[in-house]
Formats: C-alpha cells, structure tokens, sequence
C-alpha cells in the first residue's frame, strides 16, 4: 500500500464540464440526494464529496479518521454492484472509518488528481497521504481484507479510534492546559464523576499511583472512555518524568541521537515542560533516523504522547501528518 500524491491544483479538464454541470443541477434540487446509487444518506457514515468539499471532507477529516474513496458514475454498472457493499460495510463500521463518493462525471478535475482512468475505483486516504486501493467490483471478502489493510496502517499512527466517538466523549474544554503543555484530562470541570473528581483530588496530593488505579478501574469497565484513557497518558508521562535524571538524560541523548529509549525519555521531559511541538518533533526525527525495532518503539511512544491530547489538538494534527509522511 503505496502513497500518491496528489493535487487538485493544475489538473486536467476531462471533458465532462456539460454532464459535470448537468449532475450539480440534479443535487441542487430540493429532495436529491446526489449520493449515487444506494447511499445510505442518513447513516453519517457515507458523504458525497466534491471538488469544493474534497479538502475538508477527506484530507482534513483523514487527519483523524480514516476515509476511503468510492469513485463512481452513474452509467457504470460494476459502481451499483461495489457501491452497496461499500456502504453497508461504512454502516458495520459504525464511524471507525468514513466512506466519501465521488461522482467523476461531476468532479472532472478532482478525478484527474486522483488519475482515474477505469471506475468503479476505491482509494483511502490516512493522515493526509493517499493509499492505493483497488478497481473494479471485488466480493465483499476481499473488499473487508483490503479495508482490514487500511485499518492496520491507520492504527500505526494512533487513528483506529473513529474521530466522532473521540469529540463525543472527549470532555468540553479538554484542550487546556492542567499544567504546561500537558492538557488536563478533566478542562477545569468541577462536574465531573465522582469516581474522576477522587482521581483529581489524587493527583492534587500527588498520589500518582492512586489516580493511575483509579482511571485504570474505569478504563476496565469502560474501554472506551476518553476522559480516564487521557487521564492515565498524563499520569503515567508525570509518573516517567519524575523517575528520570533531567541532566543525565538530555546528556544521553545529545551524545547518542539514534538511541531510541534517551529520546524518548527527553520527549516526555520537553512535553511535560509544555515544549510540545519540541517533543513530537524529536521523536519525529527519531523514526525518520532509524528502522525496524527502533523505529516502531519511537513511534508507539509517540502515539501515546498522542493520547494525552484532545484527538483535534492542533499539536497533534500537525504531527499525525508528518508522522504520515514518514511511515507511508
């Protein structure tokens, strides 16, 4: 699974302007869903996409949840055979990954970026960086294995979590700061669970242990809940920086750049100081430096530095994408 890049800027005109125009008039019109054969509209999980909508739609939203492209028209009749099961697969998924459509016959220059030259045609796009995928109407078992592949890749980089369950359960206000740089997983929340208001009051005293007991109990009952996984990444980074010998560290690091274990233990130390973009940056260069083992150490450590943060931080989108660019 190779990355393509891609650029709508000077793409060529396919020739389609009339049947693009006719095709923007029949979604204009009140009742049409422009979604092509089969959408499951209502579902949030399948989007129409546009050459006006493309950006913000599927590069941006890939940042955080992975998309895959179903290119389609509607003369094609393989489309109306991969499309239904595109969509009903997107529904399972319940927002683990979004399924974007895009009409080519409308979207003439959006195609030619993509280079489309046969459809139906089914690409993904994760953290920026578009993923080849595959032509044509495959049955729906090697569709879910190619989709399987996606997902894999995705989690590298920390985005197996669908971005909708993250902004509903991440709290209101969570990109503050409870200190410099570390966000505080309760956003200055006075009315929070009691459970969250003990764990608070632990880490306050400074009993660490006891707050990290307390977001682990919760995380047991509640795999999901985004308020105690954010709780625990800070309190575990608080917990590593304050086993660790500032001078000897740092010293350790600068004498040996492709030590993965010195680098990271600098990056918690820079994060924890709120020096954010400083501590991703580092481990960025760490994965760009090395391979193998050492490579997928600096970048699980990174991901988790991930995990203290709101999944929209902006910290965090910028080093996703250049987190992309080095593993794709």
């Amino acid at each position: 699974m190779q990355p393509r890049d891609f650029s709508l800027y000077g793409a060529v005109d396919l020739g389609a302007r009339q049947a693009a125009a006719q095709r923007r008039q029949q979604t204009a019109q009140p009742g049409a869903s422009g979604a092509g054969p089969g959408t499951e509209a209502g579902s949030g999980y399948v989007i129409e996409v546009t050459e006006q909508t493309f950006n913000a739609d599927v590069v941006e939203r890939s940042r955080t949840t992975p998309v895959i492209m179903d290119l389609w028209a509607e003369w094609c009749g393989p489309c109306k055979q991969l499309s239904p099961v595109l969509e009903k697969l997107a529904t399972e998924a319940a927002g683990q990954w979004i399924l974007a459509k895009v009409d080519v016959d409308a979207n003439p220059q959006l195609s030619a970026a993509l280079q489309v030259q046969s459809i139906p045609m089914v690409v993904a796009v994760v953290g920026g960086q578009l993923v080849d995928g595959f032509l044509g109407a495959l049955p729906e078992a090697q569709v879910k294995q190619w989709i399987s592949q996606v997902m894999a890749a995705a989690s590298k980089m920390g985005l197996a979590a669908s971005a909708a369950e993250d902004d509903a359960q991440a709290p209101a206000g969570a990109e503050r700061a409870a200190g410099p740089g570390a966000p505080d997983p309760f956003g200055g929340q006075n009315d929070i669970p009691d459970a969250f208001a003990e764990a608070r009051q632990a880490m306050e005293r400074g009993d660490f242990d006891g707050a990290a007991k307390i977001f682990e109990a919760e995380l047991a009952r509640s795999p999901g809940d985004a308020l105690a996984k954010t709780g625990l990444a800070q309190v575990n980074l608080i917990r590593r920086v304050n086993s660790y010998d500032e001078p000897a560290v740092r010293r350790a690091a600068a004498e040996r750049p492709a030590d993965t274990e010195a680098q990271a233990k600098v990056a918690d130390i820079d994060l924890a100081s709120g020096r954010v973009d400083e501590a991703f940056d580092r481990l960025l260069g760490v994965v760009r430096r090395t391979s193998g083992e050492d490579r997928d150490k600096a970048r699980a450590h990174l991901v988790g530095l991930f995990e203290i943060f709101p999944p929209r931080d902006p910290h965090v989108t910028k080093a996703r994408a250049a987190l992309s660019s080095l593993l794709f």
